[in-house]
């Protein structure tokens, strides 16, 4: 569960690492985002000579939260950190071309199945 102000990690290889949210996406008076939706971020550390720069405002799917998320069988998972994937705005496609990283399977089930492709472990 992340909102307004949370901290996470890029972890795709657009050139981002860092980033702040600063909206949830989903409703005017909407706080918190869980697994799989979509947050505006800034990008506040970024590598050289990638296509995402610092203080680049861009659109993410959250894909790891420190917070237990209950499944539909009763089981929770838990992740070390809160992380996001940079996706386009328009079609919802990641825009880098790798993945690190574990993913729940939760993404693929909400429309992220591009994501879900390019990860080296679904959970």
């Amino acid at each position: 569960m992340v909102q307004d102000g949370t901290i996470v990690k890029i972890t795709d290889n657009t050139g981002g690492r860092i980033g702040k949210i600063f909206k949830v996406l989903g409703g005017a008076k909407r706080r918190y985002a869980l697994l799989g939706d979509l947050v505006i971020l800034s990008v506040k550390v970024a590598e050289p000579r990638k296509p995402v720069k610092k203080h680049d405002v861009v659109t993410g799917v959250i894909v790891r939260q420190v917070k237990p998320y209950r499944r539909a069988d009763g089981s929770y998972i838990s992740f070390d950190d809160n992380a996001v994937v940079i996706v386009d705005k328009a079609k919802l496609e990641p825009v880098g071309g790798r993945i690190f990283g574990p993913i729940p399977r939760e993404l693929g089930e909400k429309g992220f199945q591009k994501i879900i492709s390019l990860a080296p472990e679904v959970l």
